[in-house]
């Protein structure tokens, strides 16, 4: 199961981005690439082909589980309702890379994903904190704290984007360092769902990774947020989702002190490299441009997955001593 998972996964999303460039091209659903010389229209997206390989990862181990002789321990009902949260944060995703909707609109609409979880009350009723020691929450877990934990992750990836393989890379950090812990505590239901958005991702990363074939859009960044989210929920090791985050929070503060820019985020680009266009950088991309003096796109992106490769270290490494 482990293995066939990330396969299947893989391979639909590999296959599905394909079909998609040409398709996503001819019906203009583009999107500028702005770290380009010229800013490059490059199909737009691309964010359906990993959730088509989620879904179908996790819909073969939901198979191999009812079907054949994999009786390992896992969740149904939990399995198939972060299904419907991702897909109800894809369509989201789809509307808002359509029709481009309000930054008001888009951060509150994820809270509705968070309803089929909501529904089979996923996950504990506390959240243990290093030092604070655990906090119990009751009935309000699932009507305020699980809410919050799915529409946070989403806009967290949504925010930290916009340069090539940054997203995907990102995600696939995360998702491999959870996956790491999900196997370690046995949170099978979790790790399933992990290793189907791996394998999503390590094939999306082969069109994305720079220069980029796709971007993945919208439908994409909330997607890998959601499945972060309801792995951690699922898995009870919300401690190691909060970690994990800690780089798109820092990003998320750095906006919000600056009021969200809807412009002016990205860096400007001089020769072959990235520049903080201002004297005060308003994300932490443009800090990093501003600590190096300029910097390539494929460098920075590099940069922000050793960051999190950190991170993601940290986490395992406290629930290794659990």
């Amino acid at each position: 199961m482990s293995i066939l998972v990330p396969i299947a996964s893989f391979v639909t999303t590999f296959l599905v981005i394909w079909l998609l460039i040409p398709h996503l091209s001819k019906t203009g659903i583009v999107g500028k690439d702005m770290h380009k010389p010229g800013r490059p229209e490059v199909p737009e997206m691309g964010g359906l082909g990993i959730v088509t390989g989620f879904v179908v990862g996790v819909l073969l181990a939901i198979a191999l589980r009812t079907f054949f002789i994999y009786r390992y321990d896992v969740d149904l009902v939990i399995l198939l309702a972060v299904l419907t949260t991702v897909l109800i944060i894809a369509l989201i995703g789809i509307l808002d890379d359509l029709f481009e909707m309000s930054q008001g609109v888009k951060a509150l609409l994820p809270l509705l994903a968070a309803l089929p979880l909501m529904a089979v009350y996923a996950g504990p009723t506390y959240i243990t904190i290093p030092l604070l020691g655990r906090i119990e929450f009751g009935v309000l877990y699932a009507l305020i704290v699980l809410p919050i934990g799915i529409t946070g992750a989403a806009n967290a990836v949504n925010m930290l984007a916009g340069f090539n393989g940054l997203e995907v890379g990102m995600g696939m950090i995360a998702m491999a360092s959870l996956a790491v812990i999900a196997a370690t505590i046995g949170a099978t239901t979790s790790l399933i769902l992990l290793l189907a958005g791996l394998g999503a991702l390590g094939a999306t990363l082969y069109y994305n990774w720079y220069p980029a074939k796709i971007l993945i859009g919208d439908v994409g960044t909330l997607s890998i947020g959601a499945i972060l989210a309801a792995a951690v929920i699922v898995g009870k090791f919300q401690t190691a989702g909060v970690i994990i985050i800690i780089p798109y929070f820092l990003d998320f503060v750095m906006k919000a002190i600056n009021g969200f820019p809807s412009r002016g985020w990205w860096g400007e680009l001089q020769g072959d490299k990235l520049y903080c266009p201002t004297s005060r950088p308003v994300s932490l991309c443009q800090l990093i441009m501003k600590l190096t003096g300029g910097i390539r796109e494929r460098d920075l992106v590099l940069t922000l997955m050793a960051i999190e490769v950190v991170f993601g270290g940290i986490a395992i490494g406290l629930y290794a001593r659990i």
